[in-house]
């Protein structure tokens, strides 16, 4: 058994191969930009980078492993700054920490609309992500599933602003509790954490595709005022 805490000697080979798909990957990203998920092309990268289509195949096999590196990267990236964004702020100051959360989230989407649409917009036409995706896509909500649990534990939720619900809703959330025990996160607080969630990610796509224009002057004040109102799903003022 390898020991994690060694670290990984890389072959001259080997490095050669990561640093040309690393190359390819920079490539398929400036593609990205131009035409959108949906007409990525191997052809077309082969083409920035000035070589034969077999020789990018050799290296990356399909068109579906590139978008599957491209949201790998994607989500690691996203991942690393909120986890450092919220890493900083005292532990026990939980409004702070869903604060720097929902900030580094709507930073990284506005610096980089491309990749935020690649894993947070429409489903590219015939791809379907493998599990090399799920780990890196949980880094934020597992962020977020601290925040929510130590809300728990340190006694400061307002019940009556969580309320309950139904056994139905409890059922439903059953494949999130995998790694989300109950005694971790309670049904009312899980539900109202995963619509918060996907409050935050659709008040980020709201702004980043165009549909606050002459409707909300100032983003940045609103966005503050969206993360203030979303806590509140699980009772935290």
């Amino acid at each position: 058994m390898v020991n994690s805490s060694q670290p990984v000697h890389r072959t001259a080979r080997e490095r050669a191969r990561a640093e040309i798909t690393g190359e390819i990957v920079d490539a398929a990203r400036r593609q990205l930009a131009i035409v959108g998920a949906a007409a990525l092309s191997l052809r077309a990268v082969a083409r920035d980078l000035g070589m034969v289509s077999s020789a990018v195949y050799r290296y990356v096999p399909s068109r579906d492993v590139l978008l599957t590196l491209l949201i790998v990267d994607a989500y690691d990236v996203l991942g690393a700054e909120v986890e450092a964004a919220e890493a900083a702020i005292d532990r026990a100051d939980l409004l702070g920490r869903w604060i720097a959360t929902g900030t580094a989230v709507r930073g990284w989407g506005l610096a980089h609309p491309h990749d935020w649409a690649l894993i947070f917009g429409s489903p590219v036409p015939g791809y379907a992500a493998p599990q090399d995706t799920i780990r890196p896509a949980t880094r934020v909500p597992e962020v977020l599933c601290g925040i929510f649990a130590d809300a728990v534990t340190s006694g400061r939720l307002d019940t009556a602003l969580v309320g309950d619900v139904s056994a139905a809703v409890g059922r439903a959330m059953e494949p999130v509790r995998t790694v989300v025990p109950r005694d971790r996160v309670p049904d009312p607080v899980m539900a109202g954490g995963l619509t918060a969630w996907a409050g935050l990610v659709g008040a980020v796509s709201f702004e980043l595709f165009g549909h606050l224009h002459n409707v909300i002057d100032d983003h940045e004040t609103f966005f503050a005022e969206e993360l203030r109102r979303l806590i509140t799903l699980i009772g935290l003022r």
